[in-house]
């Protein structure tokens, strides 16, 4: 793939901010239209998935919903879940496979808007764009409590983006804090290598990795699910900032069952509130955490039942989920005598004070309609539930690209000028 060097006021039709999975589907889609850009991408393609993911860190996704535009999954495991090297080498050999107009090792600083369209700051150089397409994803600063402070001077203390494996953290026992994805994987890494694990739950749900015979992940597809848009729903902000399902898809995937893991020795908590005196307050609500996860579950099922018997579906008759352990008792405090690490999995914040352009509301969140801004000529791309529950995932971000791909197009026919890519502004083209 070409690797493109940034010149100082260099001009481009459209400029691609982040090489991840969503930067190179735009791209692809650029390209297939024939249109000029360059991708910027701060460090190297992947680098999000080779950097902030653990050692056995694998999709909880199948293979098979690795549908990049243009270069499906082709691997000999399409039920499987690709580990993290092997997303990495996936990227990687996409971006070989159209030769993607690269400019690794170039962070953007800082984007503006001007009369003809956009100044964006790089450290490398300074280019203009006619439009400009933000890649850079939701996980970007990660977010500790502030009462992490008050800890222990002692305490071992990193965020899930930092976790790699069991061997780097001190002897002794792990708090994880945090029951998304990343908190119960951590957690199950963590159990499986032989460490006294103390899991602060959440609210976050959870999901079954098999029923009635194929993988949840194939039944809800297959129900439309990851196709529906976000405003088909009432509550469009709720779902937009719904915390995902945690479940693995580690040894070719199964359910994560806490309960299961208290019966084998783990220690659960409710919410971590504060932090007072060298002790862990906690909400007692870690009955009522575990019954949510469960009832998400169940309910999920109950929609499969119900769409096999509306198709008239030959499957498998499957016993339902029963509870393996139930909590004796809900402790307030926690005290950290004998605990030498904490993984912080609290998820991460956006870090957008580098866009100088006001397309965000009061919460700090892009304003957009399919990541279509109100600046004209501005747009994003990757964010979760961006259009569909598919749009922050390998299944779902070519149709959103393709999708910005037409509005590009589209602008560039209304506004009647074409520039060519990377030459001084002084040499631009109409057409």
């Amino acid at each position: 793939m070409p690797q493109v060097s940034l010149r100082e006021d260099a001009h481009y039709p459209v400029v691609v901010v982040g090489g991840g999975q969503a930067g190179l589907a735009t791209s692809w889609q650029l390209t297939a239209r024939g249109l000029d850009h360059v991708v910027l991408e701060a460090d190297r393609v992947g680098s999000e998935w080779r950097n902030r993911r653990w050692d056995s860190f694998c999709l909880v996704t199948p293979n098979w919903q690795c549908r990049l535009p243009g270069f499906p999954y082709a691997g000999p495991d399409a039920d499987g879940f690709m580990l993290r090297d092997e997303i990495v080498a996936y990227l990687e050999s996409y971006a070989k496979s159209f030769d993607v107009p690269l400019a690794e090792g170039v962070r953007a600083t800082g984007l503006e808007q001007t009369a003809q369209g956009f100044r964006l700051t790089t450290d490398v150089a300074t280019v203009t764009a006619d439009q400009v397409v933000l890649a850079t994803g939701p996980y970007q600063r990660p977010k500790i409590p502030r009462f992490a402070d008050r800890l222990p001077g002692g305490l071992q203390q990193l965020h899930s983006s930092q976790y790699r494996n069991p061997e780097q953290l001190d002897a002794g026992e792990v708090l994880v804090v945090g029951t998304g994805q990343s908190g119960c994987q951590i957690a199950e890494d963590l159990h499986l290598a032989g460490r006294q694990v103390h899991l602060v739950t959440g609210s976050a749900p959870r999901v079954a990795r098999f029923y009635r015979g194929r993988d949840v992940v194939a039944w809800l597809d297959e129900m439309g699910y990851y196709a529906k848009g976000i405003h088909e729903f009432d509550d469009v902000d709720a779902v937009r900032f719904r915390v995902n399902h945690y479940v693995t898809g580690r040894d070719g995937g199964r359910d994560i069952d806490l309960r299961r893991f208290a019966l084998e020795g783990m220690k659960l908590y409710g919410r971590l509130v504060e932090v007072r005196d060298g002790l862990l307050c906690l909400k007692p609500d870690l009955r009522a955490n575990l019954d949510h996860a469960d009832a998400v579950s169940e309910g999920i099922k109950d929609s499969i039942d119900a769409f096999i018997a509306s198709k008239a579906i030959q499957a498998p008759v499957e016993a339902r989920y029963q509870p393996v352990w139930e909590p004796a008792d809900e402790p307030e405090t926690l005290d950290l005598q004998g605990i030498s690490a904490v993984v912080w999995s609290t998820g991460f914040s956006r870090d957008d004070a580098w866009i100088r352009v006001p397309v965000f509301d009061g919460r700090g969140y892009p304003t957009h309609h399919r990541g279509v801004t109100s600046v004209p000529g501005l747009y994003f791309v990757g964010l979760p539930w961006q259009h569909t529950w598919g749009s922050g995932r390998f299944g779902g971000v070519a149709d959103d690209a393709a999708y910005l791909a037409e509005q590009i197009v589209q602008r560039r026919m209304q506004t009647g000028v074409r520039w060519i890519a990377g030459l001084p502004r002084s040499q631009k083209t109409v057409a």
